[in-house]
């Protein structure tokens, strides 16, 4: 199986850390980030890994081969010249995703406890283009969707702003739920992807296309995530790691 890792970032929300090194190298409980995600998608049986680099990608590079590729295929989608967000990232590796079945999309910064394999079923067994892992926790930016768990807006609480733009979308008509930095897609999404720029948000385009495709929400019972891109939750994600194990 295959799977994407977002590792491509600045980390400017973990300087002066990311001033050395990458944010996917920052440690926690003794591993990098990186290590972190790789054993976990390794665990669940995806054994052909492309990770976006930028931000001393090298350094990404080197730590991968100096582990041997820690046993599985591990190809790198270089963006060093460009940052091309979330969506543009996806585009970019799109070459790799070459069988025909489904593939994961996953942050680098994130821990969760959720069950890989539960969730390739679920998107396996539904008529979704992509399934993106979503909780109720406390945010400023929600995905908006309807009874049925189909996307279908977004919403920034701060601002107001929605997408698409109020009264096209009334946000009280909807639930929402907070994105976790953890999707996975069906192959096809890859040619509607090629009518984007070279550079865009992954959430605008499943703003985009959700009225004409199915894009569904999972929210699996007793979900934890932690975003581990911030300092203010190192500390948190060592507890929470720990607690994981």
């Amino acid at each position: 199986m295959k799977a994407m890792i977002f590792a491509a970032g600045l980390g400017t929300r973990l300087r002066p850390l990311t001033d050395t090194l990458p944010k996917a190298l920052v440690p926690i409980s003794g591993k990098p980030l990186l290590q972190h995600t790789i054993e976990k998608l390794k665990r669940a049986g995806f054994d052909e890994i492309i990770i976006n680099i930028h931000h001393f990608g090298q350094q990404i590079i080197d730590f991968v081969a100096e582990n041997q590729s820690f046993g599985i295929r591990i190809e790198f989608s270089d963006e060093r010249d460009k940052l091309l967000d979330t969506g543009g990232g996806i585009k970019k590796a799109a070459w790799f995703f070459n069988d025909g079945e489904p593939f994961l999309v996953h942050n680098v910064d994130i821990l969760s406890n959720i069950d890989l394999r539960e969730l390739l079923a679920f998107q396996k067994g539904s008529s979704s283009v992509a399934t993106l892992v979503c909780s109720k926790r406390q945010t400023s930016r929600y995905l908006l969707f309807e009874g049925s768990g189909h996307l279908r807006g977004w919403i920034n609480k701060k601002t107001g702003e929605t997408k698409p733009p109020y009264p096209h979308i009334n946000p009280s008509d909807y639930q929402e739920l907070a994105f976790s930095g953890i999707h996975i897609l069906q192959p096809a999404i890859l040619d509607r992807m090629q009518e984007w720029p070279d550079a865009f948000s992954v959430i605008d385009f499943y703003i985009g296309i959700c009225h004409e495709n199915i894009i569904s929400s999972y929210t699996p019972s007793g979900l934890q995530t932690i975003d581990a891109g911030k300092p203010e939750t190192l500390s948190g994600a060592e507890r929470f790691f720990r607690q994981l194990r």
